[in-house]
């Protein structure tokens, strides 16, 4: 088997503050074998020209199926349009060095098939089939009044399908988990984005979340749950969610009861400055404009509140379609506005990897874990704006030990 050398990199590993300078990392099939040994003998060797070397970028809120912001047209788009345009997100996905993608509703078993059999160059594909929601809820895309054709009460989109009471939440996740769902997610407030449901409106009932976490827990999965505000997150807690999305209203004593319960935040700032920016635009009613103005107010403070609280916070980018991914990478400059460098690193590396499970086989650069690397130009360390354009500052990509992505000269 060819070896694979990385010389005359700057080294992060995906947790340590410390850079390992003129560092060398041996792949050997698709994990890493050893790190600051040079081999003689057969191998590819790549001089990263003292360029910064990490693990792949993971993104974990992402939505392969969403190829822009009409959601209701989404959910009338035919199968294999839809498809296509997931196939381009995901390449894009991997163009911008992330090896690894959560998605948070829609991204389904046709996808990961497909990834897994290569007719799609993608990333790593962590998917929960479609979201839950309760009829009328946030994930519910159909417009108010609209007249229900199949007259059954029922909804099933693209993202998200209404379930109702705990034995249709029994049944639907046992549905998604039999298509072999790598999570969960379930709707537990009102969003930004549509407008049957205020933000501040909880969703199901105890009796059906605490059905949906018991059901994953069967087959040791998990359950994320869309929820902006405090009380919600605080119910989240209570109710065993292991991963709270957005999170945009936490306040101090719900972040230090989250951090003690040692639950995951993935806040996403770049959907809330997206359409705070571009709400009407995206053909969005202006109650989502007024929404998501009133919210984007309070979101960075309750990033900084969960971090000072020792909160494990992930980090995801919640945009949907090609030309707003464009800009994926610029999650992470956001959250430099009020973390370290190194911190908004980890949570883009080993902390997401602990929130899909993969706790050191990914998000880090150690014997033993899988060979997803990337080497960027500048120093993400002191400058986080390197990756608002990664498709270019993004020099090498390697995926499972495979070179996916070289534009090294």
């Amino acid at each position: 088997m060819t070896l694979t050398v990385l010389h005359n990199a700057r080294m992060f590993d995906g947790v340590s503050e410390d850079i390992l300078e003129n560092a060398t990392v041996v792949i050997e099939g698709n994990s890493i074998r050893a790190i600051g040994e040079d081999i003689t003998g057969d191998a590819r060797r790549i001089d990263c020209g003292g360029r910064f070397l990490m693990p792949g970028l993971i993104d974990a809120h992402y939505h392969a199926n969403t190829p822009s912001y009409d959601f209701f047209g989404t959910d009338r788009m035919h199968p294999a349009l839809l498809a296509a345009h997931a196939s381009k997100l995901l390449t894009g996905a991997l163009d911008r060095g992330y090896t690894t993608v959560r998605d948070a509703g829609g991204g389904d078993v046709g996808l990961a098939q497909a990834l897994a059999a290569g007719l799609i160059d993608g990333p790593r594909f962590f998917y929960p089939g479609k979201a839950l929601t309760q009829t009328g809820g946030h994930g519910d895309m159909r417009k108010r009044g609209e007249h229900d054709l199949c007259n059954c009460g029922a909804y099933a989109g693209v993202i998200a399908r209404a379930v109702d009471g705990p034995d249709e939440m029994r049944k639907a996740v046992r549905e998604e988990l039999r298509h072999g769902a790598t999570q969960i997610k379930v709707f537990l407030s009102g969003g930004v984005s549509t407008d049957l449901a205020p933000l501040d409106m909880p969703h199901f009932t105890d009796a059906e979340i605490l059905v949906a976490v018991e059901e994953a827990a069967r087959r040791k999965r998990y359950v994320m749950a869309h929820c902006h505000t405090d009380e919600g997150a605080s119910r989240c807690v209570d109710l065993g969610i292991r991963s709270i999305e957005h999170g945009s209203l936490i306040g101090a004593a719900t972040a230090a009861k989250i951090a003690a319960a040692g639950v995951f935040v993935v806040p996403t700032l770049s959907a809330g400055e997206l359409i705070g920016a571009n709400a009407s635009a995206l053909g969005l009613p202006l109650s989502a404009a007024e929404k998501i103005m009133a919210v984007n107010r309070r979101t960075l403070e309750a990033v900084e509140t969960c971090a000072r609280a020792g909160v494990k916070l992930g980090l995801g980018c919640d945009l949907h379609g090609d030309q707003f991914l464009q800009t994926q990478g610029r999650e992470l400059m956001l959250r430099g506005q009020v973390q370290r460098p190194v911190d908004v690193l980890r949570s883009a590396t080993s902390i997401n990897a602990d929130i899909v499970q993969m706790t050191g086989k990914l998000g880090v650069i150690a014997p033993g874990a899988l060979a997803d690397l990337i080497v960027v130009d500048g120093d993400p360390m002191t400058d986080l704006s390197v990756f608002e354009h990664s498709a270019r500052t993004v020099r090498l990509v390697i995926k499972d030990g495979r070179i996916a992505r070289d534009r090294m000269h």
